[in-house]
């Protein structure tokens, strides 16, 4: 598709770096329905995206180190540990329930069944 593309550039000397039919291609793929003013303004704004992303290509990052988020924040979260049961307080709570089955709280059904 790169080579048909870039083939459409050179036989319409066009500076669009995306074609018409690709962005309708797009929005087919995306199943969104566009008009044509719309296909128009999305090709200028791919074009646009298109750009930044060749002006990053050239910023250089040889010496950079690698990093998976910039903040330099760590897990705040605590250890996922068992807590000791009270046998005491849940049979204190289990006899404050409407109804219950072997230890559970019983719910009326929320799913029908077929």
């Amino acid at each position: 598709m790169c080579i048909i593309r870039n083939m459409d550039r050179i036989e319409k000397n066009s500076s669009a770096r995306i074609t018409k039919n690709e962005v309708e291609h797009l929005a087919k793929l995306a199943r969104i329905e566009i008009g044509d003013a719309e296909v128009e303004s999305l090709q200028k704004d791919l074009d646009k995206i298109l750009d930044y992303v060749d002006e990053l290509k050239e910023v250089d990052t040889e010496n950079l180190e690698g990093v998976a988020h910039v903040t330099g924040l760590s897990n705040i979260y605590r250890e996922d540990e068992p807590i000791d049961k009270d046998d005491q307080l849940r049979d204190a709570m289990m006899k404050n329930l409407p109804a219950q089955d072997r230890g559970f709280l019983k719910v009326k059904n929320v799913f029908k069944r077929k």
